[in-house]
Order: C-alpha cells, then sequence, then structure tokens
C-alpha cells in the first residue's frame, strides 16, 4: 500500500537521486536520507546520518504495532502529526507539552521526557531539539543497563546547536539501544519529523498484504483435503 506524494515531492525527490551521487546505504537507509535531504536541502546529511543495526526493522515493527511516540518538543509532533494520522494512528506525545515548570537546574523537556518514558518506556523517542532530554534519557538507559524496564524501541536522536548538542550524540552512540542519529551540530525539528515521517511511510508500505479470497481457506487450514470440499458446478438444473 502506497501513499500518495505531492508531485513536486516526487520532482524534489528525483533531483536528489541525480545529485546524491554513490553512496552504500540500503533502500530503507536511503529512503530517510533522502527524505531528510528533501526537507533541508542540505546533503551534508548523507555523510552525517548513523544507523544502529536492525533500528530500521525494530521502528517499522514498533510503529505497525501501534507503539507510542514521544517527541521533544510540539514541532517536532506537529510535523509528523499528519503522517502519523494517515497511517497507524500511534499515540503521539510531546514531552515539554507535559509539564508546566521543571526542577531546578533542569528543562521542561528533560523533565517532561523522563515522566513520558515512566508511561510508556518501549515508545519511540524523537529528539529534534532538545539535548538536556536526550542526555538525560542516556543517563536513564545507562542507570537501568541490564534491568528489565526502559527500553525505548528507537531512540531518534537530532538535537540541533552548540550547546551539549554533539555530547549527547556521543552519549546516545555509546547506548545498545536502537537508534538513528545525526552526527556533529546538525539537526533540528525537521530533520527528526523527517526521519520519522520515512519510517511510518516504509511501515505502512511493508505491511503484509491481505490475502486473497483463494487463499484464505489455504492459511487457516494448510492441511485440508481439498477432495472434501464442495464443489460448485457450472452445469445447474433449472
Amino acid at each position: 500500500m502506497n501513499l500518495p506524494m505531492h508531485p513536486i515531492m516526487q520532482q524534489s525527490f528525483a533531483v536528489i537521486d541525480q545529485e546524491i551521487g554513490d553512496h552504500s546505504f540500503s533502500a530503507t537507509e536511503y529512503a530517510i536520507v533522502r527524505r531528510v535531504i528533501h526537507s533541508t536541502a542540505d546533503f551534508d546529511f548523507k555523510q552525517l546520518l548513523r544507523f544502529s543495526p536492525g533500528a530500521i526493522a525494530t521502528a517499522i515493527a514498533a510503529l505497525q504495532q501501534g507503539c507510542p511516540i514521544i517527541t521533544d518538543v510540539g514541532m517536532v509532533k506537529q510535523g509528523v502529526a499528519n503522517m502519523v494520522a494517515q497511517t497507524f494512528g500511534n499515540p503521539l506525545i510531546s514531552a515539554v507539552e507535559q509539564v508546566t515548570e521543571a526542577p531546578p537546574g533542569k528543562t521542561r523537556t528533560e523533565t517532561g521526557l523522563l515522566e513520558c518514558l515512566q508511561r510508556f518506556p518501549q515508545a519511540i523517542v524523537v529528539i529534534g531539539n532538545a539535548p538536556t532530554a536526550l542526555l538525560a534519557l542516556c543517563q536513564q538507559l545507562q542507570a537501568h543497563s541490564g534491568t528489565a524496564g526502559l527500553a525505548p524501541a528507537l531512540v531518534i536522536g537530532a538535537p540541533v546547536g552548540f550547546i551539549s548538542v554533539v555530547e549527547s550524540k556521543v552519549a546516545l552512540a555509546a547506548t545498545p539501544i536502537p537508534q538513528i542519529r545525526v552526527e556533529g551540530r546538525k539537526g533540528g525539528s525537521p530533520v527528526a519529523a523527517a526521519i520519522l515521517n520515512a519510517l511510518l511511510v516504509l511501515a505502512w508500505e511493508q505491511q503484509p498484504k491481505p490475502l486473497e479470497p483463494s487463499h484464505v481457506l489455504e492459511a487457516l487450514e494448510p492441511n485440508c483435503d481439498r477432495a472434501l470440499l464442495p464443489t460448485h458446478s457450472t452445469n445447474q438444473s433449472h
């Protein structure tokens, strides 16, 4: 099942395909890279995106099963809301919107994220703005290492800026959690949203196809003897 695509996006993807040059991405990785480049017009992301082994497949399965999605800020939430609505309707929560004030020395985003993870410890986490939230998540992952509980299905690490951004991504890279991250200072809400939207499209297109009517019985009764089934003759008496 393919989702509709605006002609301008199709044309933009064609331009990216022509200009990106040689690469070693898999088909699913490239679908994500291309969408990020489309959202930013920045081919640097060809060198900056990193995928942990199995992260895409894990994310696709989680999205298909209706896994909650936690974003750090409202802009990321707004950037994915339409695609979520077109596909699986996953619960969509913005961390910063969950708290009105933070404890001293903490930000609302990191405080809200940790509260969300208490409710949804296996959610997909999408960070496009707040390195403090990503650092707090990585600290929690280290604290819970080797124990059951906190285990996000995927972390998208794409905060942008100069303060604590690189450090937060290094911390994420040191965890075993499934992840897609942007190296260096670049990133941002549009990038994080583009990554998740690409995953939603992949998950939607990779859904198992419904069985054709002629195959339904075979699926339900694989050992059924067809000789015992009633037949429908084309010669009917009147």
